[in-house]
């Protein structure tokens, strides 16, 4: 079977993907969900005529000239309005968002104010009509479009959402991704290792990688290598309605990388099966019904950053979010040999510099290697065949968290 390239895999992977459907969520649970349908204001905001600030509400014409002394006729706190008419030489106490009183017309603030005694204030500043008050419908109206679907709901807009009288909203449902590691050799953090064992660490990884896109995880653990281990976890993950299953090894041609035969055997059609890719080549895609089925590599690094090119774009795809992939040009910081037939993805620490990034890749490029991908803030990526390149030339980065500043000279 020829190896699939890098884009055609994407591309295939991602046919068909499209938001899932909406369900309703209360504003408290909505943060970082998509909105799957425009926001209207239900009401309007101000609804009233509102002080802008502490003082008094006054006529303007007068405290055209000041100094001046009028008396305090009543009071408006927020929530309460003053009952009664603002005549001339009167004033109105009120505070901020209280309702701007009938007969006034501006606002002198308490700090322009000297008290003289309960009864009187002397107005020391004078203030023009409409100072200091909010109109009606300053900020929306009712029927106002507020929020456009599609949108990430961020704190701001959640504050808009209430405002707007919404409880709640209508969001994307999130992608729910059912995590199953396979292997006799794996043994969860904390257990008894054997001789023989190895502590399974790409699950944490791949569901991190979910989580950053809005999505959730459900790990449903370690199989053992044998066919019925791993059908049974698949069965767990599709009666819990997952919408992305993904495997993690056994996925390629040992005999015992079961999961190929186990995932078919339950109704999946194969789509693509190795990647021209390093490291990640032995990734695999199918349809079960519904549902996506990736295999990634055993090895972690290989699995997450097939996470990052495959699974992540997937899920924010189905999510509703928009999604790419940070890429941008620097200058390498070491040589490079010339590549055969796949496509490099190599771990570097991509720093600012006076002349742009630069990006300088790890001497140690092995696939079960988490630190240095921890280490990395970003994979230089190399197209197939690409020439020998020496420390200067110009190659693409992908960035996988911000550029490191540049060192102190």
């Amino acid at each position: 079977m020829a190896l699939l390239p890098v884009e055609e895999a994407l591309r295939r992977l991602l046919n068909g993907a499209a938001p899932l459907p909406a369900e309703s969520a209360a504003l408290h649970d909505a943060f970082g969900r998509v909105l799957a349908e425009a926001v209207t204001a239900r009401r309007t905001q101000p609804p009233f005529d509102a002080s802008a600030m502490d003082g008094y509400a006054v006529r303007a014409v007068d405290v055209a000239t000041v100094p001046v002394r009028l008396s305090v006729v009543g009071e408006a706190p927020a929530g309460r309005a003053f009952a009664g008419t603002v005549a001339a030489g009167q004033a109105v106490r009120v505070f901020t968002g209280a309702p701007l009183p009938a007969g006034a017309d501006t606002i002198v603030i308490q700090e322009n104010v000297r008290r003289l005694d309960g009864a009187t204030i002397e107005v020391l500043e004078p203030a023009g009509e409409s100072r200091n008050i909010r109109r009606a419908g300053l900020d929306f109206r009712t029927g106002d479009a507020l929020l456009e679907k599609g949108r990430l709901l961020d704190p701001a807009a959640l504050s808009l959402a209430a405002s707007a009288d919404h409880p709640r909203i209508a969001v994307v449902r999130r992608p729910l991704v059912a995590v199953i590691a396979t292997g006799d050799e794996l043994v969860a953090p904390g257990g008894a290792l054997g001789p023989d064992q190895i502590i399974s660490s790409n699950a944490y990884g791949v569901a991190a990688a979910a989580a950053s896109v809005g999505a959730r995880a459900l790990d449903l653990g370690i199989a053992a290598d044998r066919k019925e281990a791993i059908a049974a976890l698949v069965r767990q993950a599709v009666e819990a309605d997952a919408d992305v299953i993904v495997t993690l090894g056994g996925a390629s041609v040992g005999d015992r990388d079961l999961v190929h035969d186990v995932l078919t055997g339950e109704g999946m059609t194969l789509d693509f099966w190795k990647i021209a890719m390093r490291p990640g080549k032995p990734l695999m895609f199918g349809r079960l019904g519904t549902r996506w089925c990736i295999g990634l590599p055993g090895n972690p690094v290989a699995s997450l950053v097939c996470s990052q090119l495959f699974l992540k774009p997937l899920l924010a795809r189905l999510g509703g979010r928009p999604f790419a992939q940070d890429i941008r040009a620097a200058r390498l910081g070491g040589a490079l040999p010339a590549n055969d037939q796949r496509q490099d993805y190599i771990r570097a620490v991509v720093r600012e510099t006076q002349n742009g990034l630069l990006a300088t890749p790890f001497g140690v490029q092995d696939s079960s290697m988490l630190r240095t991908l921890s280490d990395a803030n970003g994979l230089i990526v190399r197209t197939p065949h690409a020439s020998a390149a020496a420390a200067g030339d110009l190659c693409s980065v992908l960035l996988l968290r911000d550029p490191a500043p540049a060192t102190a000279s």
